[in-house]
């Protein structure tokens, strides 16, 4: 018997003078774009994977301020089902010098009508996610609770 599970992602929307900051990777063969983004990794929470993710992705330090939301996606490409928590928040400290992870090509800041007739999104999260960013869908961080063990 297989034991399905989701993989659990978080992503960052970062906006800048109505562009946003976007990677261009390598993933399942494909040159894709994506918010900087990756999974959850062990002992961390998710405001720290989101700011980490940025950091390693982009060269950006990131401090998530707000949840744009939660979002469930099963590929086509692999049939692996993504749970993304996206947040917002603030960028600085700019390292142009600093590698990136492993597969990411470079950083890109796109308008969203860019994004929009980017042909070769990661996924359709990449859209959803800058689209409820500027309808204005916020969550306050209080809204996640991250408990250890010993509690």
């Amino acid at each position: 018997m297989t034991i399905w599970l989701p993989h659990m992602t978080v992503a960052a929307v970062i906006e800048q003078n109505q562009r946003f900051l976007l990677v261009e990777e390598e993933a399942d063969g494909r040159i894709v774009y994506n918010q900087p983004a990756g999974h959850l990794d062990e002992g961390e929470d998710l405001l720290q994977a989101a700011s980490r993710e940025t950091l390693e992705e982009t060269g950006w330090k990131f401090t998530p301020q707000e949840l744009v939301g939660i979002y469930q996606y099963t590929s086509l490409t692999n049939a692996v089902t993504y749970i993304r928590v996206c947040f917002s928040g603030q960028h600085y400290d700019h390292d142009p010098q600093r590698p990136l992870d492993q597969g990411i090509l470079r950083t890109v800041w796109l308008s969203r009508e860019e994004v929009a007739r980017c042909d070769s999104l990661r996924s359709p999260m990449v859209l959803r996610c800058i689209d409820d960013y500027l309808a204005g869908i916020r969550y306050p961080l209080s809204l996640l609770t991250h408990l250890h063990a010993s509690e």
